[in-house]
């Protein structure tokens, strides 16, 4: 199988999103002392082994339209055919959508500017949009930080659109850019977070807004106690995490794993983990055994093909 980094980064999502659905839900101390290990299915959604939730649908709707090239309104008319007719899901039906992600299809079905049709208020930060931009850098990675930005925005948007889950996105795609230009992890920490504070200074953004982004920014995350890093649907939690589960492990499987093993949202943390481990691995660093068992593994194969082509990776 000819591979390239999208199909790290996409089957990275999938497989870290099927690994943590069955244990979403549950809490950290439980999963202790019953760890996933590999893929389970029936408990919390009552879905098969190897089955990904709305993290990976709407990651493969956002994938699919930019096979095309960049147009919204198609990734929006997209979003509304995964809720309304089980496009891209792994099996039958739509399951764990979050509300936020729900009101937002709402908009676009009656027709809201996509740009404009996610949440703007700051409660509604949960990691919904965070969790499908992974495709999104192979469109992106030759455009100069501003236009970067711009589209992350408007992507992110629509559906999560407070200036906080926007810089979660930026920073999260800012970091996947280091690894397509061959630097380590360490090193590409290091300059993303100096990237993404001058950044984000210099569009003025408001002080507590940079603040929130303290720990990756200008701290090493790899160094704090794990116990203090939460893992819930809010988009910071999921952010840290991940990034947390990544730089403290060296490969794939077990940055997958510790992710999902943190509990709460674990599809999620194991899916935004999953991205970047596949990404900076690479396809053949994913167990075989996870390759061959997720769900419609063809069709996602299929549309990495695609997606590669279409973006010249």
């Amino acid at each position: 199988m000819t591979t390239n980094p999208v199909h790290g980064a996409l089957f990275g999502v999938a497989i870290g999103d099927a690994l943590g659905v069955p244990a979403e839900f549950k809490n950290r101390s439980a999963l202790q002392l019953d760890p996933v290990t590999d893929f389970i299915g029936y408990k919390t959604h009552g879905q098969p082994p190897g089955t990904f939730s709305d993290d990976s649908s709407l990651t493969f709707c956002l994938a699919e339209s930019l096979c095309l090239g960049y147009d919204l309104n198609d990734v929006g008319e997209r979003f509304v055919r995964w809720y309304d007719d089980n496009y891209w899901t792994a099996g039958s039906d739509v399951f764990d959508i979050g509300m936020a992600t729900s009101r937002a299809i709402d908009r676009l079905r009656n027709g809201t500017k996509p740009s404009l049709a996610g949440d703007f208020d700051e409660g509604s930060n949960g990691n919904g949009s965070l969790m499908r931009i992974m495709p999104l850098l192979f469109y992106i990675r030759d455009f100069d930080i501003e236009r970067r930005y711009a589209i992350i925005k408007d992507v992110s948007s629509m559906t999560h659109g407070h200036i906080r889950s926007v810089i979660a996105c930026f920073y999260y795609l800012e970091f996947a850019l280091e690894f397509l230009k061959g630097g380590d992890k360490q090193t590409a920490y290091a300059r993303t977070g100096k990237v993404v504070h001058e950044f984000i200074v210099s569009k003025q953004i408001v002080q507590s807004e940079v603040d929130k982004f303290a720990s990756l920014l200008q701290e090493d995350i790899s160094k704090k106690d794990v116990a203090s890093i939460p893992s819930s649907g809010y988009v910071m939690s999921t952010l840290q995490a991940s990034i947390y589960c990544f730089l403290n492990t060296d490969n794939y499987k077990d940055a997958t794993l510790m992710a999902v093993n943190l509990g709460d949202d674990s599809d999620t943390t194991g899916a935004v983990t999953g991205g970047l481990a596949g990404l900076y691995y690479g396809f053949a660093s994913i167990p075989e055994k996870w390759r061959n068992e997720v769900k419609r593994r063809h069709d996602i194969k299929d549309l990495c093909d695609r997606l590669a082509k279409a973006m010249g990776v």
